[in-house]
């Protein structure tokens, strides 16, 4: 039989409560002792409850003042040094999707400053449609596109696939320089 998904909300009814909480203890204790046990790692688990006076304790309440004793000789560096609280683990993936985001809108632009690019080479749209303000960018983006053909065209006009300019001994020249150079030789 199937579980169905559980959604995450108070239960307000008692009994149930409780008894989710009692399979739900039962649980974590379980995964702490495989953890403890598959990867020989110190752990403890303190668990307070409303239902009982004492809180629960794994492996046993010495067990876990030792692990406790063993964190709390470390120094505050290697303490903090892997916590998380909510409000940095928020605030760290709130960063993440904002940078996420800020690099997909400059691609889009990218290509948008490029389909406009070509589709004015092929006649489909004037210079009019052009916002004066995108100018800068698709000047970058002119350049990139032309050094791009540069190098590709050096790599076909010189078959070894280095871009040594032809005729000449030097290879400082840029892929600009290598076109007039052969240019100049015909």
């Amino acid at each position: 039989m199937t579980r169905k998904k559980v959604t995450l909300a108070y239960i307000t009814n008692d009994s149930e409560r409780k008894a989710s909480f009692k399979k739900r203890k039962k649980g974590l204790i379980k995964k702490v002792s495989e953890l403890s046990t598959l990867c020989g790692v110190e752990a403890c688990a303190i668990i307070y409850s409303p239902y009982d006076p004492r809180p629960e304790v794994w492996p046993s309440q010495e067990g876990a003042m030792a692990v406790l004793a063993r964190f709390r000789r470390l120094s505050e560096m290697d303490q903090c040094r892997k916590m998380v609280n909510q409000e940095s683990f928020t605030r760290q993936r709130v960063k993440k999707a904002e940078d996420q985001c800020i690099r997909v809108r400059k691609d889009n632009k990218r290509r948008e400053m490029e389909n406009f690019l070509y589709q004015w080479l092929a006649g489909m749209v004037s210079l009019d449609d052009f916002d004066a303000r995108d100018r800068g960018e698709m000047t970058w983006i002119l350049n990139q596109i032309l050094r791009d053909l540069t190098s590709r065209m050096a790599g076909i006009r010189n078959p070894g696939g280095n871009l040594l300019l032809q005729g000449s001994g030097s290879g400082s020249g840029s892929g600009s320089e290598a076109l007039e150079a052969e240019d100049a030789d015909e």
